[in-house]
């Protein structure tokens, strides 16, 4: 008769392993349709021909895509710079005064509401295996699943862009230009919004607040840009 109980663990699903690129993803989709959509209905409510905003859009789209993709890999790398800086710190902290970084690990479980004598026991264990990942994880909340991943922001920020700024091109299907406007309006709102359900299914939230609030900043967004390009026509600029 065995004594030793072995837990089999079971498989959960959560959506910190996907935060860094998910939010890179769903900031370029909004940023490409807002983005996108704000230049063209920009040119076309200054009454400009079809071409004019087609050049518009397509200038859009590829200088986005780029500064998207050049900015989520600066700013991820920032913090992959200091993720490594931590490391490195705790790495002379733990070789400099192993005790006090015992010490450090055990009121971390002890503030944690874990008994002295228990968390001790645990901190122990863990300076005997791997101490600084214990550190890292328990102290600076640094891990794995959540580290800095700079290409993998830049090509979802880039990828995301580029495909949400080609869906206001279908607003150029309108049969005249009267009615090209409103519906680049509507097909960029529409994107809004799945691009908001998406979001929130894949992070687990309920889709209803973050398409809301997506489809109303890009909406307020477009018509701004709409009054400055109406402006800008009856102006003569």
């Amino acid at each position: 008769m065995s004594f030793f109980h072995v837990v089999n663990p079971h498989v959960e699903r959560h959506g910190a392993g996907r935060s860094g690129w998910l939010r890179a993803a769903v900031l370029g989709a909004n940023d490409g349709l807002v983005s996108t959509a704000g230049l063209m209905v920009g040119v076309a409510a200054s009454q400009a021909s079809t071409g004019t905003v087609v050049t518009a859009g397509l200038a859009g789209v590829a200088a986005g895509s780029m500064a998207m993709a050049a900015g989520e890999y600066v700013s991820v790398s920032s913090q992959a710079d200091l993720e490594r800086a931590d490391a490195a710190r705790e790495r002379t902290e733990l070789r400099q005064d192993p005790e006090g970084e015992l010490d450090e690990l055990t009121g971390i479980y002890q503030a944690r509401g874990i008994p002295y004598e228990l968390a001790r026991q645990v901190a122990m264990a863990l300076h005997r295996t791997d101490p600084l990942h214990a550190h890292l994880r328990d102290e600076l909340g640094q891990s794995e699943t959540t580290a800095a991943r700079p290409l993998q922001a830049s090509a979802a920020s880039a990828a995301s862009f580029l495909m949400g700024g080609l869906i206001p091109f279908l607003g150029l299907l309108a049969p005249s230009s009267a009615t090209r406007l409103w519906l680049i309006v509507a097909v960029t709102l529409c994107g809004l919004a799945v691009a908001g359900v998406l979001g929130a299914v894949v992070a687990g939230s309920h889709p209803l607040r973050p398409a809301l609030r997506v489809v109303i900043g890009g909406g307020l967004a477009m018509a701004v840009t709409a009054a400055v390009g109406h402006l800008a026509h009856i102006s003569g600029i």
